[in-house]
């Protein structure tokens, strides 16, 4: 028997009444808790971070919520017609037009009023907000996909393909891209797969210009080396290890180039160079609309500050977003 076998037996079990010694704890067992029941230091990830600091941001919130009201207007788009009994291509011209043939203004049959044509606004302006809302998320996707893989590649292999993929960044940047969408979209004709390629194909030299930035300084970090050590290709490395890192200058870039591609859009329709008749949209109304604003207000008025709400809402979104994934933004709230 050991030594301190004998001298429990010598001590013999303690007296119930008598206090005992405090008992180690095992180190996650904090005064006396269980490891589960230990709220410890939980790390959060950037994106976490980001999402905490935008949620305080009051105007990026309100932003954020006219947004999902566009968005729900343009899901609920056929609600409105049904809602209204109005079709959004059908013509009253007895209803929707005074005895002079001019559009009739805001009325319990016509709640926005008619356009040139005796057509419902407000429908034609929920059906409006599909179209703005397509190419504006469809060309931004476009842009950001072409732009990262572009940036990616020049940024990680270097050498030949950076100066060759640099000079055709640098092209596509000095390009006057209204003039030349205009002129694409002239020859080719109005539609909306042509409307959305031009924008994408002439937008996403600015995307492919940020991410090679940073993946230029980013390649000869440790991380990367760490990964070529352990034989990952260069794809691997590009995509899996150091994309994540470029995403939140890109997230920033996408959320503040969606309203500028509406406003491309809306461009393009005014000048007669977007859709065809009759499909809604709100810069083809508004150029309808320009010959009317002395007489027919409401014309004018309610598709163009459809327009002038949604760029805004996108731009002051995009401002909180770019404050949110600021470390410095934190401080500067708090102040």
């Amino acid at each position: 028997m050991s030594d301190t076998a004998n001298v429990m037996a010598t001590i013999g079990p303690p007296d119930p009444g008598e206090p005992t010694s405090p008992t180690l704890t095992a180190p996650g067992d904090i005064a006396g808790r269980s490891p589960s029941g230990t709220s410890g230091i939980e790390g959060r990830t950037p994106f976490q971070l980001a999402w905490q600091r935008l949620r305080r941001d009051r105007v990026a919130m309100i932003s954020l919520a006219v947004i999902v009201l566009i968005v729900l207007m343009a899901f609920l788009a056929p609600l409105a017609a049904v809602i209204t009994g109005h079709p959004v291509n059908e013509q009253y011209r007895t209803t929707g037009l005074t005895p002079d043939g001019l559009p009739r203004g805001p009325s319990s049959e016509f709640w926005l009023g008619t356009d040139d044509l005796g057509r419902d606004i407000l429908v034609r302006i929920a059906y409006g907000s599909r179209i703005s809302l397509l190419v504006g998320v469809a060309s931004t996707a476009l842009t950001v996909v072409i732009g990262v893989v572009i940036g990616l590649a020049a940024g990680f292999l270097g050498g030949l393909v950076d100066t060759i993929l640099a000079r055709l960044i640098d092209v596509v940047l000095s390009v006057p891209f209204l003039l030349v969408a205009i002129a694409l979209v002239s020859i080719t004709g109005p539609s909306l797969i042509v409307t959305v390629l031009v924008i994408g194909f002439f937008s996403w030299a600015s995307v492919a210009r940020i991410v090679r930035g940073q993946v230029l300084s980013m390649r000869e970090r440790e991380f990367v080396e760490a990964a070529r050590s352990l034989g990952s290709s260069n794809s691997r490395i590009m995509f899996v290890d150091i994309l994540p890192n470029v995403l939140a200058p890109v997230i920033v870039y996408a959320s503040l180039l969606i309203p500028v591609v509406i406003v491309v859009e809306a461009t393009l329709s005014f000048l007669g160079l977007g859709l065809a008749p009759p499909t809604a949209d709100w810069g083809g109304m508004i150029s309808e609309a320009q010959n009317y604003y002395t007489t027919s207000w409401w014309f004018v008025v309610f598709p163009g500050g459809a327009l002038l709400v949604t760029t805004l809402a996108f731009n002051l979104l995009g401002d909180g977003i770019r404050d949110a994934f600021d470390p410095r933004a934190e401080r500067l709230m708090a102040k």
